[in-house]
């Protein structure tokens, strides 16, 4: 049996969110459209992503499909505050602590344990979530209204990233319901990800935050693992 089809309001809808009323306009079109389970592009500090509410199921099977990405690449959740990550994960660690009050919101996810609780499905996951605040007024506006958002980098798998709203409407056509224009990313690179789920931190992919900056706060942390 397929997935039930949720109707869109609209397609593809652009606010300019330089202009204050365009802002207002499209937070409240993305508040609405994220609360019936549709997709959204937003602004971050590193690239544009396309989100859907974390906790719907549907909705994130939606984004995944409109990527062209599958369940083996489990999609990050963007949060809005330090506090948010208390209530998602099993445990909150020292060296994560560190972590985040050293680098939130800004580039660096960190890969940590979910609590068993929480009744999402972000792909094959294996118990644990990738999460990160960003660093952008909208976004964090955005998911202090709408709560933990499932967000991967607003672009087709395998194709290049999206820097500007224009780049990710490209890919992503209609398959988003509401694109909120923020001008360019400041970094237009992705993320640093550390792997908290261990003993000792990891660095699994790096990005905006440099090892150096990361060793200063947590001199453990260690660097990505040499490939073949």
């Amino acid at each position: 049996m397929g997935e039930p089809v949720r109707p869109r309001e609209s397609a593809g809808e652009r606010y300019d969110c330089t202009d204050p009323g365009q802002r207002a306009a499209g937070l409240e079109a993305a508040v609405r459209s994220v609360r019936h389970g549709r997709l959204v592009v937003l602004p971050t500090d590193t690239l544009y992503g396309v989100g859907a509410d974390a906790f719907d199921q549907v909705a994130v099977r939606a984004l995944l499909a409109a990527k062209g990405r599958g369940r083996d690449m489990p999609v990050p959740v963007l949060v809005g505050s330090w506090r948010t990550l208390d209530g998602l994960v099993e445990r909150v660690t020292e060296p994560v602590r560190d972590l985040v009050r050293a680098f939130w919101p800004g580039g660096l996810t960190l890969v940590v344990p979910y609590a068993p609780s929480l009744s999402w499905d972000l792909g094959d996951a294996r118990g644990t979530v990738a999460v990160r605040m960003p660093l952008h007024p909208v976004a964090i506006e955005l998911l202090g209204r709408t709560g933990p958002m499932a967000v991967s980098s607003a672009n087709i798998s395998g194709q290049p990233p999206a820097t500007t709203v224009d780049d990710a409407m490209a890919q992503l056509g209609d398959s988003v319901e509401v694109y909120l224009d923020g001008g360019p990313c400041s970094a237009g690179i992705a993320s640093t990800i550390v792997d908290c789920t261990g003993e000792i931190p990891r660095v699994l992919r790096t990005g905006a935050v440099g090892m150096a900056a990361l060793r200063e706060v947590l001199s453990s942390v260690q660097e990505p693992a040499a490939t073949a």
